[in-house]
């Protein structure tokens, strides 16, 4: 299934990048004729973080291809305050369009909403699945997290796994609650439960050992969910530290080149891949072509994930890792 997701995925781009050449010599323009475009990306994310490293590096390679100027743009840490005034500051500016991850639509909306009223072209990517709609987004690029979390549940829960921890570094971020809210919900479907472990992922230390308390506190746990790359890391030496490695299942969000290892090795069950180099490219192209030929996205979401690396596949992700593309 992940195949053939994979595939329908491919053809769509192809599509989407032949329909742009169509495009610009219907309009007559040439592709050096596009470096007036402008686009601004606002996440909440920091392109030092490895997931986000992959979705600016997509960005980056759709403004080269695409022959247009992308201006990349994250608060220093998850601030919702911080977020607003930067798309505050970016509708300012009069973009040719935007590209906007969506964590908390109550404290984002009247600034998305602002832009929208503007004229300015939205695509949302990453988290805000279920509100880009109403939000006037032009479609959403990403996974649903919710039905992600629950498959996580689900291939825990064939793994004999039950009674999890789901580590949330940025409680309040919808996006991450939805995980945790469908790996519960996935679990549930073989009897697990699950308990939620709240963590600061900019002290690792503390994260390691409020896992570990954690860990300590309930001796039945047998899984452990992580909700990012960043989070996988902790919980290894967690496990590590006490001694549960192996006999513990743990699988993760996203991938890193320290996850792809740990699953090659057997340390880590699956990680959940959303493919985000694709949420960063595809925007620029649908921006691109809605900005040249005026064209649109029927469905509200377009679906990069959720996949699933394990062992049987971490050996060829690890090759394209190292191409900054997974």
């Amino acid at each position: 299934m992940r195949h053939r997701s994979a595939q329908v995925i491919a053809l769509f781009v192809v599509v989407v990048l032949a329909t742009m050449g169509f495009a610009t010599q219907a309009l007559g323009q040439e592709d050096g004729d596009r470096g007036d475009l402008r686009f601004v990306v606002v996440t909440h994310g920091q392109a030092s973080d490895p997931y986000w490293s992959v979705v600016q590096n997509g960005f980056n390679q759709a403004a080269e291809d695409m022959g247009v100027q992308v201006d990349y743009q994250a608060p220093d840490t998850f601030d919702m305050v911080a977020m607003a005034q930067l798309i505050d500051a970016a509708v300012a500016s009069q973009p040719d369009g935007m590209a906007i991850s969506i964590p908390d639509a109550d404290a984002l909306g009247d600034s998305i909403r602002a832009g929208v009223e503007a004229g300015i072209p939205m695509v949302s990517l990453d988290s805000g699945s279920d509100v880009a709609a109403e939000l006037g987004m032009l479609t959403h690029i990403g996974q649903t997290e919710y039905e992600a979390g629950v498959g996580a549940g689900q291939r825990m829960g064939e793994a004999g796994v039950t009674t999890a921890l789901c580590v949330n570094q940025e409680v309040g971020n919808v996006a991450l609650d939805d995980r945790c809210r469908g790996f519960t919900d996935g679990l549930a479907e073989s009897g697990g439960t699950v308990q939620v472990v709240e963590v600061d992922l900019n002290n690792p230390t503390e994260a390691q050992a409020r896992m570990e308390a954690a860990l300590s506190t309930n001796p039945d746990v047998d899984g452990v969910l992580t909700l990012g790359p960043t989070g996988a890391a902790p919980a290894l030496e967690a496990l590590r530290g006490t001694g549960q490695l192996g006999a513990i299942q743990l699988a993760t969000f996203d991938l890193s080149p320290d996850v792809l290892e740990a699953i090659e090795s057997g340390d880590i069950l699956f990680a959940i891949d959303s493919q985000q180099y694709m949420q960063g490219y595809l925007p620029i192209v649908l921006l691109t072509l809605n900005a040249t030929n005026l064209n649109t996205i029927a469905n509200p979401v377009v679906m990069t994930g959720p996949g699933f690396v394990t062992q049987e596949n971490a050996a060829e992700v690890i090759d394209l890792a190292a191409a900054g593309t997974r």
